[in-house]
């Protein structure tokens, strides 16, 4: 597998993407879905990376620099059929590598409390992320639960 920073425009990332948008209106409140679309995903302070094995997209997520010392992990997401062979962890830790390659203190993110987000919780836990409460502009919300390390 190989990983890289890339254009979230790629026409496969953009339907992956738009798997994951409408697995988290599916899945949560319109109000509770934090999840970025593709213009927001290109903004400059978004960095995005793609795994590919031979060609073939397994998965993505992104790190967006909110400022000098916080960043947040961004639209994690596996095809399919790639889940279960380490694609997430992949991009987690290319995401926390450029965070400290950055210098950024603290990497956040936010998640759902639905079953369906279990896998994501554990995946955050196994990586040295702990429960916190809402930081940057997210407030308290049932849906959600937040996380954070320090770097």
């Amino acid at each position: 597998m190989h990983i890289a920073i890339e254009s979230p425009r790629t026409p496969d990332v953009v339907e992956l993407l738009g798997e994951h948008l409408h697995d988290m209106y599916a899945t949560s409140p319109a109000e509770s879905v934090h999840a970025l679309d593709l213009s927001a995903l290109e903004h400059p302070s978004i960095s995005f990376f793609t795994v590919r094995e031979e060609g073939q997209l397994m998965g993505g997520g992104a790190l967006k620099t909110h400022d000098a010392a916080l960043g947040e992990v961004k639209s994690m997401r596996t095809a399919a059929p790639a889940r279960g062979r380490g694609v997430a962890s992949l991009v987690l830790t290319a995401v926390i590598d450029l965070a400290r390659q950055r210098g950024l203190a603290e990497l956040n993110l936010e998640t759902g409390t639905e079953d369906y987000f279990a896998p994501a919780r554990r995946l955050y836990e196994r990586h040295g992320f702990a429960e916190r409460g809402p930081f940057a502009d997210y407030t308290a919300d049932p849906n959600s639960t937040y996380y954070g390390m320090r770097l």
